[in-house]
């Protein structure tokens, strides 16, 4: 087993390392940089998003054909993580969620005009981008099956009714990816859709107030009363939206633990660079043995996330689904983000506390790790229905022989 990065890799990953170090983590001491709810302010925002151009960064995730780097996902793991080492990060670098997942699901299922129309102004940063699945109760949640929004086929058009809610940065938005019930089949009753901010027929109820920092555009509920979506712009085949949503959604999540290994890293380095200077008592706090098994700890839990993450990602560049792996890393992944920043928090004190680091804006963001994406207790069934369907094969190694893909 080989667990270097093939040269190249690592090269964008110490690339994105300095970019980090020199011009987004700087910014974060300023809270001019901030906006009202407490996520990079428009103007700071540009001005990364320029030195991230400038170092040929842009876009990893996407084909080079349009306008992307071409990294796999193994290679995106190790960006990811040394990309949100600052709160900053990913919409720096234009790989941040929901535009992330937005943008890989449409280059893989989009037709060539859809692309262009839809694909293209995100991959660029010209717009943003929302995914319109999750309903109050009682619709969707975790179980799709449970969906009420209906789009309804009138002639060319499809007409839809309905609400959702949690919709992440529907408030800045312009492109979105819609899925509706298009008819009562448990497997194929779903479809996909695409609409633009402009259209007629929807609206933003509120944007939902919540406990921590928000991505941009907030986390909104939606009213559709007649929102009309030509045919043309429908996403795969008719019933094919329960597919798209598992192709978009399984390497959504494992992004998702690429970027909070990052922000675990970072309340890692806070708290070891705190501990190790600060002194009390005659001694500093990382002489003290019960300082070091917390660190000890905390490190080891990051390793583990660590390596259940890239075998998550191996398992992808392989062409497997890895629902399985990636069920695994988000629970770890996003548990053990929850419990080390809580720890760097106390080893920090009222320091940690306060807004003089950014250790209270990553421990409010930390707790909806839990939940977004799939709660850590639906993924456990994920793994108990795998484990009685393959019993002594839940552990088996992978194939030596599997290919893998390389920068494209």
């Amino acid at each position: 087993m080989d667990f270097s990065l093939p040269p190249e890799i690592d090269n964008y990953r110490q690339r994105v390392r300095r970019l980090v170090d020199a011009h987004l983590i700087p910014l974060e001491a300023d809270r001019a940089n901030y906006d009202e709810h407490e996520n990079i302010s428009e103007a700071a925002l540009q001005d990364a998003r320029a030195k991230v151009r400038e170092a040929g960064l842009w876009a990893l995730q996407m084909p080079r054909e349009l306008g992307g780097q071409g990294l796999p996902i193994t290679g995106l793991a190790a960006c990811y993580e040394e990309m949100n080492r600052s709160i900053f990060g990913p919409v720096a670098f234009n790989a941040a969620a929901p535009d992330d997942g937005n943008m890989r699901v449409l280059a893989q299922v989009a037709r060539p005009d859809q692309k262009a129309r839809w694909l293209q102004p995100i991959i660029d940063g010209k717009v943003r981008s929302s995914f319109v699945m999750t309903e109050p109760h009682p619709g969707s949640g975790s179980d799709p099956s449970m969906m009420r929004t209906t789009a309804t086929r009138k002639a060319d058009k499809w007409v839809i009714h309905g609400r959702k809610w949690f919709i992440t940065g529907a408030g800045a938005a312009r492109h979105f990816i819609l899925i509706a019930r298009t008819s009562d089949d448990p497997r194929k009753g779903l479809s996909a859709f695409l609409f633009d901010a402009d259209q007629p027929g929807w609206r933003i109820e509120r944007r939902i107030p919540i406990m921590g920092p928000e991505e941009h555009g907030g986390h909104c509920e939606l009213v559709f009363d007649g929102l009309e979506i030509p045919d043309e712009n429908r996403l795969m085949e008719v019933g094919d939206g329960l597919k798209l949503t598992q192709i978009r959604l399984g390497p959504a999540r494992l992004t998702h633990c690429m970027r909070w290994l990052g922000l675990a890293r970072r309340a890692m380095e806070i708290a070891v660079e705190y501990v190790g200077r600060r002194s009390s008592f005659g001694q500093t706090l990382a002489q003290r043995e019960g300082v070091q098994w917390l660190l000890g700890d905390a490190a080891m839990q990051i390793e583990i996330g660590r390596l259940l993450t890239m075998r998550a990602a191996v398992r992808l560049d392989q062409g497997d689904y890895a629902r399985k792996e990636i069920s695994m890393a988000k629970i770890v992944v996003s548990e053990t983000l929850h419990k080390v920043v809580d720890t760097a928090l106390q080893l920090n004190g009222a320091r940690g506390y306060s807004k003089d680091t950014p250790l209270e804006w990553i421990y409010r963001y930390a707790r909806q790790a839990r939940l977004v994406d799939g709660a850590s207790e639906v993924h456990k069934m994920v793994l108990a229905r795998y484990l009685m369907d393959e019993g002594d094969a839940f552990w088996r190694w992978d194939d030596a022989g599997a290919p893998r893909k390389a920068l494209v």
